[in-house]
């Protein structure tokens, strides 16, 4: 594989591992402190967000090892670089789902740029990879917001 700038190959990917990161810590604290009338719809959905997230998490830091490299490992990195911050109101499931869609809009931009730069650098796996996740979570964006009925 041949990469123009492995430098800047490598922070987009960090990037993105720290933003998966802080989205996945949000997704847990909405799953612990949610309350309200839909508490038990949102508490199941929240789970399995924080599950498939801890995957990804996990894919992109492999992905980063297998391109040579080592991932950033440290929330104090991560909450610098992240574009997703600490999610500071918890308990409202309402504001819970608009912070994920944001969340959601964030990482799905940011694996636009990676999958552009693998395809022009050849490189298959992170390509595939971003592929995957953007067509999985734009589903999800349509099944959140019809859950706020937006569009």
């Amino acid at each position: 594989m041949t990469q123009k700038n492995p430098l800047n190959w490598l922070k987009k990917l960090n990037l993105l591992l720290a933003n998966y990161s802080l989205f996945y810590q949000n997704t847990r604290g909405y799953h612990w402190n949610i309350k309200g009338e839909k508490f038990f719809e949102l508490h199941l959905k929240f789970e399995e967000l924080y599950n498939d997230l801890l995957l990804k998490i996990d894919e992109v830091a492999e992905r980063i090892l297998t391109l040579g490299h080592a991932p950033n490992h440290r929330y104090s990195d991560y909450t610098k670089i992240s574009e997703i911050k600490e999610s500071r109101q918890v308990a409202d499931g309402m504001k819970a789902v608009e912070d994920i869609l944001n969340s959601f809009k964030t990482i799905i931009l940011l694996q636009r740029e990676l999958l552009q730069l693998s395809a022009t650098s050849g490189d298959e796996g992170t390509n595939a990879l971003m592929s995957d996740y953007i067509r999985a979570q734009e589903k999800l964006v349509w099944m959140y917001s019809a859950f706020l009925n937006k569009k």
